[in-house]
This record gives C-alpha cells, structure tokens and sequence, in this order.
C-alpha cells in the first residue's frame, strides 16, 4: 500500500457517546441508531484528507504503545471519516480493515461507500484506519525499503548453499527491523491492534461499533470481538483466517491451495489454446509456465522480472480469477513470442513492491508477535520442502516471505479466539479461497456460535462482499441495514453460487453478452 499523506491534528480519547440499541436476530432486527455521536472533549480535529475524494477526513487517534503502560510512550493511528447524511436513519460507526496485515484502510470510506451503495452508506459514519504502523499512522514501519527490490535470488533453492542464503537473508531483515524499532516490535501483534480499535471507538464517542474486515482483517475482527464483545454491534467477516493455523500453518495450508487455483489457471488458458497458443491440457500450459520461469532466471525480462516476480505477478490469479485474461496474455506473448511488454505491465500491476517495504515491515511485525514460530532452520526446510514436493506454485515463495520470523527479535504469543459472548455476527467464504483457505470459515463459525456462515460454492475468489454477486449482497446489506441474518442450519447457514469464469477479451468481442464479472480488481489482504 502506499502511503497517503493527511491532514495531522492532536486527537482526544473522550469516552461519551449516545446509547445504541442492543444486538439483532433474524427476528428481532435492531432499530437504527437515530442520535449522532455526542461531541467529544477535546474532538477529534478533522480536516480534509490529502490525495482522497472531498467530504473524506482524516484525523490522528494517539494510543499507548504499550497498553500495560498507558502513560507511557504514544504512537498515533490515522483515522478517516466520511460522515452519515441519513441522520433520520443513523446506523452509527462503520470500521474496515482490508487485510494484510499491513494493509492501508485509510481510503475506505470512499472504497466502501460504493460498494455499499449510497442508501445504506448514508446511515453510518464510515470509518477507515492504517494500524499501527502502516501508512500515515506514527511510526510508518520501513526495515529495508530495497529488500524486494528486483531481481531477487530465485525463491527455489538449487542446493543446500542457496536455500542456506536464502535464510541468512530473511534473517538480516529481522536483524534491521529490530536494530530501527527495538521496543515498538513487541506491541506490534494483532491484539495491540484491537486495542487501538476501542481507542478509536472511544474517539467517535461511540459505546460500540460496527465492524467490516476481509482476509487477515477477520482475524483482527475476530480479537477486537473477543476482548471487547460488549462494544460490538455489528460484525462482517470476509474470507476468513484459520484461527487455529495461526501463523505458520496457516501459511502451509496456503501453499496447496493456491497450487489448486494455479492448476485451474493454467486449465482455463487451455480451453481457450486459440488464444493463447500453449497448450490442450493444463499439464501442457503448466510445461510452458515453468519453462517461461527458468528463461526468466537466465535473462531477466527488461531486467526487473525474473522467475520470483513472475511467480509474484501470477500469484495475483489466484486471489481473483477476474485477472486471468490480462495474465495469460502476458504469459502467452512472453512464451510464443519473446514479447515483454505485457509481462512487466504485469509485473508493475500486481507484483512490484519495490521501493517500499511497509506492507512487508507491518506483516512480519504482525504475524511473528502472534504466536509462536518455529526457531530451528531444519524445522522449515523439512515443512517446506515437503510442501514443494506437491505444491511447487507457491511454497518456496511463501517460505521466503515469511521467513523472518524464524528469527524475529520478539517471541509471539498466540491470541485464543472466543465468539461465545458476541451475539451474532456475519461470515462469507468461498470454499476455493486460496489466501484464506476454506477450514478457516467453518472454524471462525465455530467459535462464533451464534455467527451465519455464508458459502460460495466454487468461485476461488477472495473477497466476495460488494463485488455485485446478488446473493451475497443482498445478505451483506439487510445484516447491515437492520441486522437481519440468515436462518441458522447445520453448517453453512447459506450458500451462493460463484462468479462464472472470465472469458478472453477476443471471445468476449464475439459472445452477444458475455457473462457478467467482479465489477472491480481490488482483492483483500493481497501481499
């Protein structure tokens, strides 16, 4: 995420606020909040958001860097606002967080207001926040601004050396985010983060809060709702983290995933061979994927993609199958006929994080204070090559990208989840996610017993509320109109079918009309 600049002021942490009406069922949905939020003493100081349309604020929420010492040393959290206009129908506060972790929320109220749509967007104020060192909030988290930078050693060691490299590499990372923030590191987890959220919600003079998070955001939801279920009013979970796989299974159930989506791609660019040229059978374009990466190792395409951005770029599909048009173009013209342009197009799209590292810094500061990794190398070389042996698309990858936190200068400490004293709560999952693999839902819907559990069947998409699917919005929105839920079953309260596969652009040209798609590219918690 890039940082975007804002409008700073000194914010107060006044607790008042108007009284809100107390949780809905399907049958008793809740009345709307009619009281705007009481004034705070000091207020906020909004002004105008820098770089975002006009009527979103931004202010600065200062919290305790270390809860246990809240009069101790502060950091400040960038809030952004864009108020109700509906006061006859006021809803409260709305809060997002997109993921990561490291993710920027600050533009949100503009994201989600379209995607809620005007009427039901105009009931609530809504609320987006960088966490704690993302973005514009104080300090904005950077260990090495050039650790990604193009081209890195292929993410597939060759030999024990080149893994071993590999490893003394992510260790110097961990070395410079705890040489640059020292103390800061051992309040960065998830629980930190929820904490921030009640002094943002003391800061709107709110007595509870509603809440939207997707990806890691579910997560972050689900601990804000477990410290403090009594200051929940409404709570949205979109493509759900495992919380029983915190962090490092997690990230190896990851990795057969998106091996799942990865063969589906290349199955889907087979169907449509008088296209793209590569092949009948999946196995076929699967053959040419490779050989374009190992020719990409030789000879770096406009010396910037090389076999680990490409495998960067291509791992955007399996967030969003929306993509796969624009990605086997690039692949099929690279492949066929040598041309770049198309993949570094790519690239610059969905795989270039160079120059910036705070999505990287926030993530690893995040995810190796959450609990507890393993500390022993050869721990992760038999994980993680046992991986590779059947899910080679992501896994060395995914074990660079984490690899940190085998040496992290804080030892995490895993948060227990626990749903039981929330009073109800809306969960969507798509059951081929590949970033927040399916179990992830039916575990969340566990600990939340009162929690709906909504299903895609089939769609491999991340992120399913607001992208125009008719029967998942529909359900979003009457939850957050008037906190109407599904009924409850065993198991999935609910189920949608998925989002049809795109189809290619010169296909599509000769279709009378081509299938309706995601009417956006934005995909949560996306590294």
């Amino acid at each position: 995420m890039k940082k975007i600049l804002i409008a700073l002021a000194a914010a107060g942490l006044g607790l008042s606020g108007a009284l809100v009406a107390g949780p809905a069922t399907a049958d008793a949905p809740r009345a709307p909040e009619h009281t705007p939020p009481a004034p705070q003493w000091p207020p906020l100081q909004w002004a105008q958001c820098e770089n975002l349309p006009a009527g979103i604020e931004c202010a600065m929420v200062e919290v305790p860097m270390d809860y246990h010492r809240p009069r101790g040393q502060k950091i400040k959290i960038a809030v952004s606002r864009k108020k109700a206009t509906d006061t006859a129908h006021y809803q409260g506060a709305l809060l997002f967080n997109p993921g990561g972790p490291g993710g920027s929320g600050l533009a949100y109220p503009a994201v989600m207001g379209a995607r809620l749509g005007a009427d039901l967007a105009a009931r609530y104020d809504l609320i987006g926040f960088d966490p704690r060192g993302v973005g514009a909030s104080e300090p904005s988290l950077s260990c090495d601004p050039h650790y990604s930078d193009p081209v890195r050693p292929d993410y597939v060691p060759a030999n024990p050396p080149e893994e071993l490299a590999w490893a003394e590499r992510a260790r110097g990372y961990a070395a410079a985010c705890g040489e640059k923030y020292g103390e800061l590191l051992k309040h960065m987890s998830t629980t930190d983060a929820a904490m921030d959220m009640d002094q943002i919600r003391k800061a709107l003079g709110r007595r509870q809060i509603s809440y939207v998070g997707y990806s890691y955001g579910t997560y972050l939801g689900a601990t804000y709702a477990t410290l403090f279920p009594g200051n929940v009013r409404r709570l949205v979970l979109d493509s759900i983290v495992n919380p029983k796989r915190i962090w490092y299974g997690h990230n190896l159930d990851q990795n057969h995933a998106f091996e799942a989506r990865a063969k589906e791609f290349f199955a889907w660019i087979a169907k449509y061979d008088d296209t793209y040229h590569l092949g009948t059978t999946a196995a076929d374009v699967e053959k040419a994927y490779y050989a374009a990466r190992a020719k990409l190792k030789a000879t770096p395409a406009g010396g910037k993609v090389g076999p680990d951005e490409l495998d960067d770029t291509f791992l955007a599909g399996g967030y969003l199958k929306s993509r796969w048009p624009r990605l086997a173009e690039a692949l099929a013209k690279y492949a066929t006929a040598g041309e770049t342009d198309a993949l570094l197009s790519a690239f610059g799209v969905y795989g270039d994080n160079s120059g910036d590292d705070n999505t990287l810094a926030v993530y690893s500061a995040v995810e190796c204070s959450d609990a507890r990794w393993p500390r022993d190398w050869t721990t992760w070389h038999a994980d993680w090559s046992r991986s590779y042996r059947t899910a080679p698309f992501l896994s060395w990858g995914n074990a660079w990208f984490n690899a940190q936190c085998a040496f992290w200068p804080v030892h995490g400490h895993e948060q227990r989840i626990d749903g039981r004293s929330v009073k109800d709560a809306l969960f969507f999952q798509d059951t081929k996610d590949a970033a927040t693999p399916y179990q992830g839902g039916l575990e969340m819907h566990k600990l939340f017993p009162t929690s709906r559990l909504v299903v895609m069947d089939g769609g491999g998409n991340h992120g399913l509320t607001g992208r125009g699917d008719a029967c998942v919005d529909d359900i979003w929105k009457a939850y957050l109109s008037d906190g109407t839920l599904p009924a409850s079953r065993p198991g999935p309260d609910a189920h949608c079918a998925p989002f049809p596969d795109p189809v290619p652009p010169s296909v599509a040209a000769t279709l009378k009309s081509a299938a309706p798609q995601q009417h956006d590219d934005w995909v949560p918690g996306e590294r």
